[in-house]
């Protein structure tokens, strides 16, 4: 069974090529800047989106939010409504309900993502999808922020099943890291040699805040990946407010322009199979 908040059929920003786009349901980390916070949480059934929904899509019944995806005009004000970080509109999926789906976008794709919140979370859900993907000829990748272990148990299965992850560094510094994301970034770390290791890094991530040190974190991804670096796309994106939450948006922002052409020639030279600038 997955949670899954949304599903995208036809992707190009989630991973290389038109992909369909699996977005799961709950996340590890409290990112500053998500741009989808809806997703951090479960739904806690306290009835309060109910209340406020303008096409009567929401009802509580025997204590638990229910949600009519055929009334839903999908305005969100459900999601402007919740105080705790999550949606109302998640369904409980199995892997062949969403391989049913899958399967009406399979001419116009070449691969699957899942993302989230934090995919690596449902693990054991995700096997038998991928598995389904692969058997269809498409690819099958995992985006994470890297706050799981892939190198143990549920996770390693999926990750060998998988044509390789999409991996989120959000800051080299652990206290930049922890205020950031309400965690530290040991495993993060581990995760991406570990990675680099197995050729199961597809590419990296950076959001590029102007707080923050980036060129140390792109010069200390580069130190780990090491002889690998040839073999994997780095992507510097510029913090964008939309979708973060109103206590943030006003304290973040981008690097300048200026500031980011040089990090962008750093990549370069650093030696990134591709540098991708978002």
């Amino acid at each position: 069974m997955l949670y899954v908040n949304k599903l995208i059929p036809m992707s190009v920003v989630d991973g290389p090529g038109n992909r369909f786009a699996i977005f799961l349901q709950a996340c590890n980390f409290n990112c500053m800047y998500c741009h989808n916070p809806e997703t951090i949480h479960r739904c806690i059934h306290c009835g309060d989106c109910v209340k406020t929904c303008p096409v009567s899509a929401l009802s509580l019944e025997e204590g638990k939010v229910v949600w009519d995806p055929v009334k839903c005009v999908d305005c969100d004000k459900c999601i402007a409504t919740c105080t705790h970080g999550a949606s109302p509109k998640v369904r409980a999926m199995e892997a062949e309900e969403i391989l049913k789906e899958i399967d009406e976008a399979l001419p116009f794709i070449e691969g699957i993502s899942v993302s989230g919140g934090e995919s690596t979370l449902q693990a054991e859900g995700l096997i038998p999808l991928f598995k389904g993907a692969k058997e269809r000829g498409l690819t099958a990748l995992i985006d994470s922020n890297g706050g799981m272990d892939f190198a143990k148990g549920t996770l390693n299965e999926l990750l060998n099943i998988s044509d390789g992850v999409m991996l989120d560094i959000k800051a080299w510094d652990e206290e930049d890291h922890r205020k950031l994301t309400g965690r530290d970034n040991g495993i993060v770390k581990e995760n991406l040699a570990y990675l680099a290791e197995a050729k199961k890094l597809e590419e990296v991530r950076l959001v590029l805040l102007d707080h923050l040190d980036n060129e140390r974190t792109l010069r200390g991804v580069a130190n780990v990946l090491g002889e690998h670096i040839g073999e994997v796309a780095i992507k510097l994106i510029s913090y964008r407010p939309f979708g973060v939450r109103k206590d943030y948006v006003d304290v973040l922002n981008a690097p300048t322009t200026e500031r980011k052409a040089e990090l962008l020639a750093l990549a370069k030279e650093l030696g990134f199979r591709e540098v991708i600038d978002i």
